[in-house]
């Protein structure tokens, strides 16, 4: 048995710990195990006949060369953000399995996010055996509770707000931080809920400057340092602003041309409250360094679940955590629906703040 690795979009604490586990399980069984880098680009990017594509495009990954990666952030594979399907107008679906029939692969783990894991399970319906792991910070996955990164993401967030807010109330200004999450705003909600800052404004819920600025000026005054702190969703519109950017939301961050809405806000604020403020983008810094104790765990085991599944000749499958046990559905569950934030049961639209209205029986992370 032949099995072959990728990761694909952007990378996630975790996703080493997650390699680690299939490689170290996978050659407890004897199989050959050989890593793709550079996500589904590096497939692509292979011509069998050429050995240094393959040497350039691939490693073998072994027992002693995984042995210390589970430290480490990042993915050793590499990742791009990529769709065969979508190469200009071709499709390069056939290029892919052909590389991997000439390569000797019998079976394929792919760690992903949406779009990694929509071509997974294409290549399934294709008939080609695949397990997909879900990975993303922003947790919007549909069909899993968790996806490897997002506590990392949390943590991160977390530590930076708190150790803003030295610099926000020596200033007594409103402090505005922006985290990544494009379609949902749990990210935010969670950082938010978990930093205790004032406000917290979602992906879901568009924002009513008329409702949020006097919340914020009452906050600021109330706070006993002059003081107040905003967590902001990237995806985040502003009721009645024409510069709520939809297009550039799908570009990554580096090529979006339009003002951030946490610097819009901050624009916002200065004009009709006449306060200073200090924005923080956490961007990048939210999936950077090593993974925290839940995406070490969680990687590890999602890794080991993928390789009991292969071994049992379970494919077209997608790893989960579901109802906080892990667990495995259809690999093309994810396309089934959209996974957002539940703002009825978890988000007070009207105050900008989490809230938490039935507990017991939930899982850890509150879904």
């Amino acid at each position: 048995m032949k099995l072959g690795i990728l990761t694909g979009g952007g990378d996630v604490p975790g996703l080493n710990p997650c390699i680690r586990s299939i490689t170290m399980s996978a050659t407890d069984l004897g199989w050959e195990v050989l890593g793709f880098k550079r996500g589904w680009q590096g497939v692509l990017d292979i011509d069998p006949a050429d050995l240094a594509s393959v040497d350039y495009n691939s490693r073998p990954l072994t027992r002693e060369s995984v042995r210390d990666i589970h430290r480490l952030g990042g993915t050793i594979l590499h990742t791009s953000r990529l769709d065969p399907r979508t190469i200009g107008t071709a499709d390069r679906t056939d290029h892919v399995l052909e590389v991997l029939e000439a390569l000797g692969v019998d079976a394929l783990i792919t760690l992903g996010g949406d779009g990694t894991l929509r071509f997974s399970a294409h290549l399934s319906r294709r008939g080609f055996p695949i397990v997909s792991i879900p990975k993303t910070m922003d947790n919007d996955v549909f069909g899993t509770d968790y996806s490897i990164g997002f506590s990392t993401a949390v943590s991160r967030s977390v530590e930076a707000i708190n150790s803003l807010r030295t610099t926000v109330e020596s200033h007594e200004r409103i402090g505005i931080v922006e985290l990544f999450g494009r379609r949902s705003g749990e990210t935010a909600l969670l950082a938010g809920f978990l930093a205790q800052v004032d406000r917290t404004i979602i992906a879901e819920v568009p924002v009513d400057l008329d409702v949020l600025l006097p919340l914020l000026a009452r906050d600021k005054s109330e706070s006993g340092a002059g003081y107040a702190m905003c967590v902001i969703s990237e995806g985040a519109t502003i009721a009645g602003d024409e510069r709520n950017g939809q297009a550039d939301r799908s570009l990554p961050g580096s090529d979006r041309e339009e003002v951030s809405v946490s610097r819009r806000l901050a624009q916002h604020i200065k004009a009709k409250l006449g306060f200073g403020t200090v924005v923080q983008e956490l961007a990048y810094l939210m999936r950077a360094g090593e993974p925290d104790a839940v995406d070490r765990m969680v990687g590890l085991a999602f890794g080991a679940l993928a390789v009991q599944l292969l071994s049992r000749g379970e494919t077209g499958r997608m790893v989960a955590l579901t109802g906080g046990n892990y667990d495995h559905m259809p690999i093309d569950t994810l396309e089934q629906g959209s996974k957002f934030v539940d703002v009825d049961a978890l988000y007070d639209p009207t105050l900008y703040r989490a809230k938490l209205q039935r507990i017991q029986g939930m899982p850890m992370f509150l879904y």
